[in-house]
């Protein structure tokens, strides 16, 4: 009920906005969603999204996150992913595109 309340107030723009009825999902809602569903499917908890582009087919993110903590923070592994999503934000397949420890810089 509370859902169906919020959804009232703010012109049905969050929960259940699907593409063909709501039009496409604001990219916040997107992020949250995949966020939310990669870190259910990997475990691995985003600390930033590098890269966020609607396509013809959905979403595409890249996403940081740390895989392997260690002392001092700066030697812990990170990695980036790469998460594509339906145009309502579900998580349709993700990758990892890099690994490399905290305090490298970017050689790209």
């Amino acid at each position: 009920m509370a859902e169906n309340e919020e959804n009232e107030t703010d012109g049905g723009q969050r929960g259940g906005g699907n593409g063909a009825a709501g039009g496409p999902r604001p990219a916040l809602d997107v992020m949250r969603r995949a966020g939310s569903e990669f870190t259910e499917l990997t475990g691995l908890r985003a600390e930033a999204v590098t890269r966020l582009e609607r396509g013809a087919d959905g979403w595409v993110l890249e996403t940081e996150v740390t895989e392997l903590p260690r002392v001092p923070d700066t030697m812990s592994l990170m990695a980036t992913y790469e998460v594509t999503t339906d145009p309502d934000g579900r998580v349709t397949g993700y990758r990892r595109v890099q690994r490399y420890e905290r305090g490298r810089a970017d050689r790209r």
